[in-house]
């Protein structure tokens, strides 16, 4: 039965990703652990933290090959456990060798279970509610960051180690959830997605062959193209990555920025719970709203208050103001994350969204290596006016590419294509 319009699938996935979220705090403290608890050098600990980072890009195309081949629950599920084991082999660890290696394992497990889940919540929901369902997708993981900050605040002042083993054990609860609550998935598969052994093929080719013959997208006909050919996915992924490079550049300059206005580094935790209750409240906003604007017209109205509320942080010069600045640019934040994604499950056919979801979720990935580069450097050179104010442009300019390029692009795009290559209306 349906809860507020959506339904109880697309609950039960929130809820695990509230549970996952509540323990996915052990990564911010990775670099501690290793200075602290192995005294390595900083160096050290920032190469572990890169080749983690670097290691979620593969891990994300993965899971939209597993959740379009073999299915979604069992995808969220493997990966999930795959989380814990890379989690608990941290905590085990007795030298920054095995640190080091349990972080690549940990990033090549941690986002296979982000692709098959948005792509269950896209399954559940018809087109005109996804970006409701997205976006309350998302919410999940700001309310279950609160929650994580609790808990880093309580047990990181006893044993660093516990973090990961915590995170390991709610890995494991959000597994559980995952496989006893979710529809099991179906046990065909459609014949365009296996892939076809030649008797004269080695080994090695029929492995590479069933590893990326699930990026061949079969579409209407005998048409056929690739997953990355798609220009519109395309253009969506180059959008969602300046989008993702501004998120995160706020989440990791502010309390750098903080500082040198004079106020606390932790006031940025203050600011994060902010936000998350904010993008809470604004949900009933979003469903009123789901009707009213289109998907494209609602992201320029995010981009422009993301650039308001980034302004807002360049002239502010005390804690009341840095509050205001992060209501208007959360509301901002809702508007946009879930009518992207929303955005990108429209255009994919069905048998192939969790590939969609997956390369359109590479944009984080890029930006977790990218942004700590940038924020820095700006921060350095420019001063905090002159990060905000260089990401305020450059939300401006989103807004103005989304109407004047985006849109028509991914227009003509719908109506070149055959209804049959998009997923029917439900």
């Amino acid at each position: 039965m349906p809860v507020l319009g959506l339904p109880r699938t697309v609950w039960w996935l929130v809820l695990a990703r509230a549970i996952n979220r509540l323990g996915a705090f052990s990564m911010a403290f990775l670099t501690v652990l290793v200075t602290a608890g192995f005294g390595a050098d900083t160096v050290t600990a920032g190469l572990i933290s890169a080749a983690f980072g670097l290691a979620t890009i593969p891990s994300r195309l993965l899971g939209g090959v597993l959740a379009d081949r073999f299915g979604r629950r069992r995808t969220i599920v493997a990966g999930l456990t795959g989380c814990a084991l890379a989690q608990a082999g941290i905590a085990m660890s007795g030298s920054v060798a095995m640190v080091a290696v349990f972080a690549v394992l940990l990033g090549l497990a941690f986002e296979i279970y982000e692709p098959p889940s948005q792509a269950m919540v896209a399954d559940a929901v018809r087109p005109e509610r996804r970006a409701q369902a997205f976006s309350l997708f998302n919410t999940a993981l700001a309310v279950g960051g609160m929650g994580a900050g609790l808990i880093a605040a309580g047990l990181g002042r006893w044993d660093l180690r516990w973090l990961f083993v915590v995170d390991a054990v709610t890995c494991l609860a959000c597994a559980v959830v995952i496989r006893l609550v979710l529809p099991a998935d179906s046990p065909a598969r459609r014949a365009a997605d296996l892939p076809v052994d030649r008797p004269a093929d080695r080994p090695a080719q029929r492995l590479v062959r069933r590893v990326f013959a699930p990026f061949r997208a079969e579409v209407a006909g005998a048409e056929a193209r690739a997953v990355w050919r798609d220009r519109s996915l395309l253009v969506l992924l180059a959008s969602g990555t300046f989008f993702a490079l501004i998120y995160m550049q706020v989440m990791m300059a502010l309390p750098l920025a903080l500082t040198r206005r004079g106020l606390e580094a932790a006031d940025a935790g203050l600011l994060s719970t902010l936000s998350a209750v904010v993008m809470v409240l604004c949900q009933p906003l979003l469903r009123r709203t789901a009707t009213t604007l289109s998907h494209h017209a609602a992201m320029a109205c995010g981009y422009l208050l993301l650039a308001a509320g980034l302004a807002g942080y360049a002239v502010a010069d005390g804690l009341p103001g840095h509050l205001a600045a992060t209501v208007v640019w959360s509301v901002g934040d809702v508007l946009m994350f879930g009518r992207s994604y929303a955005l990108v499950a429209d255009i994919a056919p069905e048998h192939a969204r969790g590939r969609y979801l997956s390369v359109f979720g590479t944009s984080w990935g890029i930006a977790t290596v990218v942004a700590p580069l940038c924020s820095t450097q700006l921060l350095d050179r420019a001063g905090p006016v002159g990060l905000w104010s260089a990401l305020a442009c450059t939300c401006l300019l989103l807004a103005a590419a989304q109407l004047t390029l985006i849109r028509p692009l991914l227009d003509r795009s719908a109506a070149g294509t055959a209804p049959a290559a998009r997923s029917p209306e439900r």
